[in-house]
């Protein structure tokens, strides 16, 4: 069983009662929700024991005051940026919360297309949405935002962009990821309201950096950690010091912003900012959930490493450059870790060593270890019958189930069939089994094998498991151990000549 750190009901309670009071006194808040607002799966690795769907189901708690507007950027979309925990682009993972947010009786309000300039990729996006009945509405960047106050105020600034008829005292704006421009959305849709004559304010719903929690303190690294590429850079905010005394945690961008925030709140609203730091905005409790600090800090030392092999492998594939490398290269000199703390890579490395000394190639052996729930480590390679992501879930089942490693747990006849079928009718030049396809292997064969069924069954208790592959899995076997609930990590080395796999 993993060890629990975090309460979230505890917390829940404090973070629901901490929205209301901001809309006490006022007729319209809209909220910026940062990070995800379900499946943020940072923060339950980060904090074992939080519910990564908690931040909607803190909405569903006040969901008849609440309704949402979903911002995308349009060169995300015509970028095809992809929300890497699953796999998907980020205009299909706006269709996903559409769906997650219904599911929960939220209303989604309307998607909005930021920095819109008539992209064609974001023109078929708008189509798809109108068709499903969605309401979308574009807003143009503005020239010199945010300094540029003359132009702001003028009609070539908040003023161009439409304002989004909305009805619920609570307005909670969320994207598919960061720079989605939800920040610019919150403050059109404030000046737009005190046009109209309404009483509206902004707040900031961002559950890391823990402002509460130490600068130093690992969950707050393992956040810098997980933007690294952002170049966040966890900071004292020295606005709220200079006003109550108090030290507090925020990150560079909010803390360079806050004077430019706390300006255009003054201006809009036509009154002293209700707002001494760029603290004051936020609604974070989630120190209140922690209930176990010593398991905390030891999972969020555990997400910075798995953050460390992730920079890794994007450097490997191209996709950062070398200062990225280096900022998570320090973030783990500073705190002290190594990447063999992680208990599952030094075993993967060391099998493959031994895998390529008994063979006598040079080609390096892909290799996945995983630790079972009660801490034993089980290893896995790829053979010409099954690639190492589909092994180690074979030989992590019969491990938990306790079925003799020598007993067929799949039907040699079943396996064979379906590589058969990979390499006649779908013309794959890799018939090698893939972790999904054993998957749907298994299932079948637990409706007449008893040890299938047996092994079927232990398929829950993958959840949460750690393992480490000594080679760069393809996306497909990355997400199918993700969906299982597997933290798998790698190291970047391709494991095989071929450039392609199909």
């Amino acid at each position: 069983m993993q060890a629990i750190g975090f309460d979230t009901e505890r917390y829940l309670q404090e973070q629901s009662q901490q929205i209301l009071d901001r809309v006490k006194e006022i007729d319209k808040l809209y909220l910026e929700f940062g990070g995800k607002l379900i499946g943020d799966k940072h923060a339950k690795r980060v904090l074992p024991g939080f519910d990564e769907d908690a931040k909607m189901k803190l909405l569903a708690t006040m969901k008849e005051q609440v309704e949402i507007i979903i911002c995308i950027y349009a060169e995300d979309i015509e970028n095809n940026k992809v929300r890497n925990d699953y796999g998907i682009t980020y205009n299909e993972e706006v269709l996903r919360l559409i769906d997650e947010y219904h599911a929960y009786g939220i209303p989604v309000n309307s998607v909005l297309l930021t920095r819109f300039a008539g992209q064609p990729n974001s023109k078929v996006f708008i189509k798809n949405l109108t068709n499903r009945g969605i309401k979308v509405y574009t807003h143009r960047a503005i020239q010199g935002y945010p300094a540029d106050m003359d132009t702001l105020f003028g009609e070539e600034g908040f003023a161009q962009n439409p304002y989004i008829e909305t009805t619920k005292p609570i307005v909670v704006v969320s994207a598919p990821g960061a720079n989605s421009g939800k920040l610019a959305t919150c403050l059109n849709q404030v000046y737009h309201e005190h046009r109209r004559g309404l009483k509206a304010s902004y707040a900031k719903f961002e559950t890391f950096p823990v402002w509460n929690l130490p600068l130093k303190h690992p969950v707050n690294i393992a956040y810098e950690a997980a933007t690294v590429e952002l170049n966040d850079v966890n900071m004292i905010d020295s606005y709220h010091f200079d006003a109550y005394g108090e030290v507090a945690v925020n990150y560079n961008r909010d803390i360079n912003m806050f004077p430019v925030v706390r300006r255009i709140l003054e201006m809009v609203t036509d009154s002293e900012a209700v707002y001494q730091s760029p603290t004051d905005m936020g609604v974070n409790c989630i120190k209140a959930g922690i209930t176990d600090e010593e398991v905390v800090i030891k999972a969020a030392n555990q997400e910075i490493i798995r953050r460390y092999f992730a920079i890794e492998n994007a450097f490997k594939k191209g996709l950062y450059d070398n200062e990225v490398r280096r900022r998570m290269q320090i973030l783990m000199e500073e705190s002290g870790l190594q990447p063999t703390d992680r208990k599952v890579v030094q075993p993967a490395r060391a099998y493959a060593e031994t895998l390529q000394e008994r063979l006598a190639t040079d080609e390096h052996q892909c290799v996945i270890a995983l630790e079972l729930p009660d801490g034993q480590i089980i290893t896995s390679r790829t053979s010409p019958l099954m690639d190492a992501s589909a092994s180690i879930i074979v030989n992590s089942l019969k491990a938990m189930a306790n079925i003799n490693d020598q007993i067929d747990l799949l039907a040699p006849t079943i396996l064979n069939t379906i590589q058969q079928l990979k390499e006649d009718a779908l013309h794959s030049r890799i018939p090698t089994l893939t972790a999904n396809e054993i998957l749907i292997a298994l299932a079948i064969s637990a409706v007449t094998n008893p040890s299938a069924q047996l092994a079927y069954e232990q398929l829950p208790h993958l959840e949460n498991c750690q393992a480490h592959a000594s080679y760069i899995l393809d996306s497909e076997n990355e997400q199918t151990l993700k969906r299982l609930g597997i933290n798998i990590t790698n190291d970047p080395i391709y494991g095989k000549r071929n450039f392609f796999q199909q």
